[in-house]
């Protein structure tokens, strides 16, 4: 594609959105959760690590932790072996004890419902406070910038950025507020099912007319 405006970046976004909408309509948070503080750790345990996986762990994690009193009581080691196989475990199983600590300390062992009380956190910086913030609270506060997200950001021609958080504010302004959370979801859900980052399904894709192919 030759070099677009900015509103011509923005329109055709817009496009993207629906037609990945239309293609996606039942996308959502594939993380197993059903209570904020699970879907709080569920994403810390994300971090390098498949949602298959974490969903393996979390499925015994939960049935053994189930406040954050609870973390806060299991010894450092037994977390440790219960989140083993999710990598970085240690710094992973740390985090998760000083989170929790922090938040029977500070909100009544509950999971707050703002960016700067999630960001203060151990462990979870605004990829992690946008995951609970737009699949529990329904607030959309900014972008979810994962893997996929960035790489199809970019192979989509979105953002020429190349850290999370330039990636997320470049699509903040191109993406309509409402559709914050779900357009992580969109581009989760193609990045999986369509456009691999080796073998990309071009020649099916939904939006192909649409993208620029940047780096393909």
């Amino acid at each position: 594609m030759p070099r677009e405006s900015a509103s011509a970046r923005a329109e055709r976004t817009q496009s993207i959105c629906k037609r990945l909408a239309a293609a996606y309509p039942d996308a959502h948070c594939e993380l197993d959760f059903t209570t904020p503080l699970e879907l709080l750790v569920a994403t810390i345990l994300s971090a390098q690590c498949t949602d298959k996986r974490v969903n393996v762990v979390t499925k015994e994690l939960f049935s053994v932790c189930k406040t954050a009193a609870d973390y806060v009581a299991l010894p450092l080691e037994q977390l440790e072996d219960l989140v083993k196989t999710t990598g970085f475990f240690r710094s992973k199983a740390k985090n998760i004890k000083a989170c929790c600590a922090a938040l029977v300390e500070k909100h009544g062992g509950e999971v707050p419902a703002d960016m700067d009380a999630l960001t203060a956190l151990a462990g979870v910086g605004r990829k992690t406070a946008n995951v609970v913030l737009g699949n529990v609270f329904g607030i959309n506060e900014g972008v979810v910038v994962d893997t996929h997200v960035a790489r199809l950001s970019t192979r989509l021609g979105l953002t020429r950025e190349k850290t999370p958080e330039n990636i997320e504010q470049d699509l903040i302004r191109l993406i309509p507020r409402k559709d914050w959370a779900l357009f992580s979801h969109w581009l989760i859900w193609h990045g999986r099912r369509r456009c691999g980052a080796r073998k990309p399904e071009c020649a099916a894709c939904e939006i192909a007319d649409l993208c620029p192919r940047t780096g393909v």
